[in-house]
C-alpha cells in the first residue's frame, strides 16, 4: 500500500499558506495604532484604549445566514464579508460599545485561494467602514464536512464601553421619538424565505432585471454599517435597536422598559422596492416579523434632539414612545 498524505485526504497546507500571504495587505489596511504585531501568530493582540473610567469589554458574534448560499451560487463573494462585520458591530453599538477589533472563521470543503481572498477583502472593507481592526482569523479546510463549493462564515467583534453608559433603559422615556436609519436592503436576515419565494415559487433567476439591475445584485447588497453614525450622534441618542431577524416587532422591545410601548406609523416607513415585491406574496404581519422593511436601525431620542439628529444623518421619524404594555404597535 502506498503512503497517503494530508493533501490526498483533501487538505492542502500549501494553499493555506498561500492564502495567508494573499490576504496580508487587506488585513494590514485595517490596523490602527493599538494593534500589536501582525497576522500569523497564535493570537491577535490589541492594546486597551485609554480614557475610560470604568471600561467594559463587549463581544458579539454572528454569521451571514443563507444569504451566503446565494453568494456561493452566483459566485459573487466580495460583499458577504461586509455583511459578516456589519451583523456583529451593529449589535455592539446598541450597547453603546465602540468596536475595537474583529476576527473571522472561514470553513470550507476545499480552499480556493482566490475565493477566500475575495471574502476576506470584504471583511477588511467592513472593518474599515466600522473603524475596527481585523487582527486575526481561522481558515479550516474540511473535506467531507462541506462540499468543494461550499463554505461557511462566522465573525467575532470586541468593543469597549464606559460602564456608566451601558444601561440605556433609564434614558428611555415616554414621549421619546423614534428615528429610522434606512437599511441598504434585506441585510442578512430572512433569506430562507427570500429564496423559497423568489426562486422556488416564482421561478425568478439571478440575472432577472429588478429595479434597473440584476436581481442578485439587489439581494447581495451588503448590510449597512452604522458605527460612524453612532459615534457622531452618541450624545443625542437615548437608545438604539439593530433591526435584524424579528424585524421592528421583536427588536425594538429589547431597548424598552416594561411600561413603555413603541407606536410606529407604518405609512412613514420608506419601504424598499425589494420588500414591495416580496410583500405581494407574504402577509404584512409576516413581513414585519421577518424583514427590516427598509429600517436598519432605530434611534430613540429626546424630542429636543430630533432636529439635530435628522440634520446629521439620513434618518427620519417613524413614531414615538407611549406609556403602556411593553411592545410595538404598528399603525
Amino acid at each position: 500500500m502506498s503512503n497517503v498524505s494530508y493533501k490526498d485526504a483533501g487538505v492542502d497546507i500549501d494553499a493555506g499558506n498561500a492564502f495567508v500571504e494573499a490576504i496580508k495587505p487587506a488585513v494590514k489596511s485595517t490596523f490602527d495604532s493599538n494593534v500589536i504585531g501582525g497576522i500569523g501568530s497564535f493570537a491577535g493582540a490589541y492594546a486597551l484604549p485609554g480614557g475610560y473610567k470604568e471600561p467594559v469589554m463587549l463581544a458579539a458574534t454572528d454569521g451571514v445566514g443563507t444569504k451566503l448560499k446565494l453568494a456561493i451560487e452566483s459566485k459573487k463573494l466580495d460583499t458577504v464579508g461586509i455583511d459578516l462585520v456589519a451583523m456583529c458591530v451593529n449589535d455592539l453599538i446598541c450597547n453603546f460599545g465602540t468596536p475595537l477589533f474583529f476576527l473571522d472563521y472561514y470553513a470550507t470543503g476545499k480552499l480556493k485561494v482566490e475565493d477566500a481572498k475575495a471574502v476576506v477583502e470584504g471583511i477588511a472593507e467592513g472593518c474599515r467602514q466600522s473603524e475596527c481592526a481585523l487582527i486575526g482569523g481561522e481558515t479550516a479546510e474540511m473535506p467531507g464536512m462541506y462540499s468543494e463549493e461550499d463554505f461557511d462564515l462566522a465573525g467575532f467583534s470586541v468593543g469597549i464601553a464606559e460602564k456608566s453608559e451601558m444601561n440605556r433603559l433609564e434614558h428611555v422615556k415616554e414621549g421619546n421619538v423614534l428615528i429610522a436609519l434606512p437599511s441598504s436592503g434585506i441585510h442578512s436576515n430572512g433569506f430562507s424565505l427570500v429564496r423559497k419565494l423568489l426562486f422556488e415559487k416564482l421561478g425568478m433567476k439571478f440575472e432577472d432585471e429588478f429595479n434597473g439591475k440584476p436581481l442578485i445584485n439587489t439581494l447581495l447588497t451588503p448590510t449597512r454599517i452604522y458605527v460612524k453614525t453612532f459615534k457622531a450622534l452618541k450624545s443625542k441618542i437615548n437608545a438604539l435597536a439593530h433591526i435584524t431577524g424579528g424585524g421592528l416587532v421583536e427588536n425594538l422591545p429589547r431597548v424598552l422598559p416594561d411600561n413603555m410601548q413603541a407606536v410606529i406609523d407604518t405609512s412613514k416607513i420608506k419601504v424598499l422596492p425589494i420588500f414591495e415585491l416580496i410583500g405581494k406574496h407574504v402577509e404584512k404581519e409576516e413581513m414585519f416579523r421577518t424583514f427590516n422593511m427598509g429600517v436598519g436601525m432605530v434611534l430613540v431620542v429626546n424630542s429636543e434632539n430630533v432636529d439635530n439628529v435628522l440634520e446629521n444623518s439620513d434618518g427620519y421619524v417613524i413614531g414615538e414612545l407611549k406609556a403602556g404594555e411593553k411592545g410595538v404597535t404598528l399603525l
